[in-house]
């Protein structure tokens, strides 16, 4: 935060606040990156969270959810001139000033937050890419550019590892998502594990249902597969913590240890994730966190611990 005024002073508070009130696998305001650009974290966290919750609100149809965005995005131009009103917005110009960002990432991610309201299904992988595209890479680009990176090979690696995470999250909560007919799951990778949409319905558990054998023997099929190329996403991302500033390396670090760790988990739970959704403890953080001190090319000596982190 460069600004003493307190009206933005307080602005970075609220987003600080709201982005410690949500719990990530992968922390976004992480206390491994200096303290300003923690700060900065935080606001783009809120920012996104805010919208989010907007594309999410279970009680507004379609239009009233796209009006909302509509005005989250009228508020954007405002903020990059100095104008805004709203404290995320106020916290976000200042941001945005200090470090130079672009706001074509702040407009993909709006982009990706309209198309949660308008599509709950993806036809092939390659849509999904697409989506993650929006949802998930501007972020990881944001990341690189506080840093005071811009170079396209670092941020082609930095899409990699964003559309890994933001894949794995989708997988670690299928079930959830299935649960909200949400389906992340590619249409064309169902067919072709011969699972449908209402097939997906009938895996969901309760205390006197269990999913039947054969289709969640298609299940595990269909999962094997997707965490399969999701690994090979976070592969190819995987040079990029050896190529930035000291400073964020350590949290790229974290960061990819922390996706793969999960894509572990599901794969140790034999891809049931209706019964076991994989997540991370603080002690796993740590864990993963002295990991991370370590170079990407000398983790491969460090065991695993698949059932531990």
């Amino acid at each position: 935060m460069r600004s003493v005024d307190s009206r933005i002073r307080t602005a970075y508070a609220q987003c600080r606040t709201l982005a410690t009130r949500h719990y990530e696998n992968f922390p976004v305001a992480s206390w491994f990156v200096p303290a300003d650009k923690r700060d900065a974290l935080a606001v783009i966290y809120a920012f996104a969270r805010c919208a989010d919750d907007f594309a999410d609100e279970p009680g507004p149809g379609v239009e009233a959810r796209l009006a909302s965005l509509a005005e989250w995005r009228s508020m954007l131009d405002p903020c990059i001139a100095g104008k805004a009103e709203h404290p995320v917005f106020v916290a976000l110009g200042d941001v945005i000033q200090t470090f130079n960002l672009r706001r074509e990432h702040f407009e993909n991610m709006l982009c990706a937050f309209e198309m949660d309201v308008r599509v709950s299904r993806h036809r092939d992988f390659t849509a999904l890419l697409d989506y993650c595209r929006c949802s998930a890479n501007p972020v990881g680009r944001l990341v690189l550019e506080l840093f005071g990176h811009r170079e396209p090979e670092l941020f082609a690696l930095s899409d990699n590892i964003c559309t890994a995470l933001q894949l794995t999250n989708f997988w670690q909560d299928s079930a959830i998502d299935i649960g909200r007919d949400r389906i992340y799951l590619p249409l064309e990778d169902l067919a072709h594990f011969g699972l449908s949409v209402t097939d997906l319905g009938s895996l969901l558990v309760s205390p006197n249902r269990v999913p039947p054998k054969v289709l969640f023997d298609r299940w595990q099929g269909l999962m094997a597969s997707l965490v399969g190329r999701t690994k090979e996403l976070f592969e190819l991302g995987k040079p990029l913590p050896d190529m930035v500033v000291p400073g964020v390396r350590r949290q790229l670090r974290l960061t990819w240890l922390g996706g793969m760790t999960i894509l572990a988990r599901i794969e140790d739970a034999g891809y049931d994730v209706f019964r076991h959704r994989p997540t991370l403890s603080t002690l796993d953080f740590v864990r993963l966190y002295l990991r991370a001190g370590i170079r990407s090319g000398e983790t491969e000596r460090i065991p695993a611990e698949r059932s531990r982190a």
